[in-house]
């Protein structure tokens, strides 16, 4: 027996109405509501143009982590497999499982901890660029400059603004269309996106190609970046990744980089004003951190490391506003769950949904409590932002460190009040505030 469901529109689906939800700002009702009319673990429907299965709740998660590359594998949408090419190579032979590993030990935290310093000087000059002597700022367009600046900067040493405003030109037609129905005509979203990926990737190339020949010449300013060290990491068999390779997974990494950390600080931002005394204890663990340095002194894993209440809040926002909604699998094989057939090719969909705002497992879900984190902290496989299992965002560590810095340097400089109390959160396709989140600045004295 199959999973019950609605199939949709053809072609198209549902993936009009789970769009739709998400732009209303209720992306869970989409999960919700089928969980109570067909099963609350598993049902069907069409999204993207595919067959989906959605496995829903804590079992769901543990059974689609627990059989990668054995009854399910890494699947994307048609529209960002064009887009980024290397978003496709889901593989489960060796080579691609090995390449996999090889890219994932440039976000180790061995590899970032060296960055921390970069990250801590980046957040200051951001801020004081963009926040200082202002009486009031937009947060989410800022926090998207914010996120891709710092990720050109630490992936690829792009520090020249001018040059990266021309590159973020090209990367906001890009992100417009990586979740769209993949249709590849003149006009389209879609279209504009595959245009603007190849400019990026050829872009990236020769960026890529110079600083090679830095290497192999021994130049002495070889910057110590996230792209070096890819070019000098080499797989179990010495295979090193070619030009086009690593412009194509620089520009996923970018897109992956830049979305989780700007909605990420975003949501923070917006938590912080409207809960003043979760606000202070943030900001009396930074001012403690803060005053333990000798002035100057850049922060390191050892301050980060002390940020348990920070991380908290940062874990909690991300429960409630979490920078992805869900991720994708596919079937590998025929198999059976909860007693429903699962048929070799279907797609699956696994959604945060279905355990981040569930009462079972977060009691009053909509409640901001970042006690929830404290101790042994949520149940397996309900608290998921980052996936689980060999596809686990590779990131995870990155946005952490990325996050508590800005935290740490936004406290300790200001307060602030959100402009439009009410202000609706949509999805499109991450989730923002409806108006951008207008603030009040009041600049504190550290």
């Amino acid at each position: 027996m199959f999973p019950h469901g609605n199939m949709g529109w053809p072609i198209i689906g549902e993936t009009l109405e789970f769009l739709k939800l998400g732009r209303k700002g209720i992306p869970e009702k989409f999960i919700n509501d089928r969980m109570q009319k067909f099963s609350s673990k598993v049902f069907k429907t069409s999204l993207f143009g595919e067959t989906m299965v959605v496995l829903c709740g804590p079992e769901g998660n543990k059974f689609l982590f627990s059989n990668e590359n054995t009854l399910v594998k890494g699947w994307v949408p048609g529209s960002i497999r064009k887009i980024i090419p290397s978003a496709g190579n889901v593989s489960t032979n060796e080579g691609a499982i090995k390449m996999r590993k090889k890219l994932q030990t440039s976000f180790k935290l061995e590899t970032l901890q060296k960055f921390i310093g970069k990250m801590d000087l980046a957040a200051k000059e951001h801020l004081t660029t963009h926040w200082d002597n202002k009486k009031e700022v937009l947060v989410f367009p800022l926090a998207k400059n914010y996120g891709f600046s710092l990720v050109c900067q630490l992936f690829m040493s792009l520090d020249d603004h001018v040059e990266a405003a021309k590159f973020y030109d090209h990367f906001a037609v890009l992100l417009a269309g990586l979740i769209s129905i993949p249709i590849d005509l003149p006009g389209t979203s879609l279209h504009k996106a595959i245009g603007a990926s190849n400019i990026l990737r050829k872009y990236i190339a020769e960026i890529v190609r110079q600083r090679k020949l830095d290497i192999a010449e021994r130049v002495e300013s070889v910057p110590q970046d996230i792209l070096s060290h890819m070019l000098l990491t080499s797989d179990e068999n010495g295979q090193f990744l070619n030009d086009m390779e690593i412009a194509d997974r620089i520009v996923g990494l970018l897109v992956a980089g830049h979305d989780t950390v700007s909605a990420a600080i975003t949501f923070i931002v917006k938590y912080l004003a409207e809960l003043p005394h979760i606000y202070e204890e943030v900001q009396n663990e930074q001012r403690e951190i803060l005053r333990s340095k000798p002035k100057g002194e850049l922060l390191n894993w050892e301050d980060i490391s002390r940020m348990k209440y920070s991380w908290n809040v940062a874990r909690e926002a991300m429960r409630l506003a979490s920078p992805a909604q869900g991720f994708f699998r596919e079937a590998i094989t025929n198999f059976t769950y909860a007693g429903f057939s699962i048929q070799k090719g279907w797609k699956i969909y696994w959604s945060t949904y279905s355990t981040h705002k569930d009462p079972n497992y977060f009691p009053n879900p909509e409640t901001f409590d970042p006690s929830r984190f404290e101790g042994n902290g949520p149940a397996p496989y309900t608290y998921i932002p980052f996936g689980g299992g060999p596809h686990m965002c590779p990131g995870n560590v990155y946005a952490r460190l990325v996050i508590l810095v800005f935290m740490h340097n936004v406290v300790t400089r200001f307060k602030w009040e959100k402009i439009f109390a009410d202000e609706r959160i949509i999805i499109d396709p991450l989730p923002k505030p409806a108006k951008g989140l207008p603030i009040r600045l009041q600049p504190q004295c550290t």
